[in-house]
């Protein structure tokens, strides 16, 4: 699980790289752990020659709509359970308003409320 949280004003494009980087290590069943995804999905927002290419050389492969070309519906199967992860999210009323100045404060909120989220998804299938 990896969280982020940026400016108002800094491009989506700019946030892809550090995300990718902070997915920690997943340990498999069998043979070694995977260090990296295997996909990326993102929208129309995160399309740049310049991510393409770096996606590309740690040999993740990338789906990404390009703009203009196609429509951001042919990502509507993956893209439903982002959407519906971050209203989960904004269920925490605290995330609603940004209520602490410090952006690490917040960070640390968003953090907290995405394990719990993760915690409550889990416990039910579990039970």
């Amino acid at each position: 699980m990896v969280v982020g949280v940026s400016a108002a004003n800094v491009n989506d494009v700019q946030a892809l790289g550090p995300l990718v980087l902070g997915i920690p290590a997943v340990r498999s069943r069998r043979g070694p752990r995977r260090r990296r995804p295997e996909k990326v999905r993102a929208d129309k927002a995160y399309h740049s020659a310049g991510n393409l290419a770096w996606l590309r050389e740690r040999n993740i492969t990338p789906r990404i709509a390009r703009p203009g070309v196609e429509s951001s519906e042919r990502l509507g199967r993956h893209r439903w359970k982002i959407e519906r992860s971050i209203s989960w999210l904004f269920g925490y009323r605290r995330l609603t308003v940004r209520y602490e100045r410090k952006g690490s404060h917040f960070l640390a909120f968003l953090g907290l409320a995405a394990a719990m989220t993760c915690y409550k998804k889990l416990a039910k299938i579990t039970t």
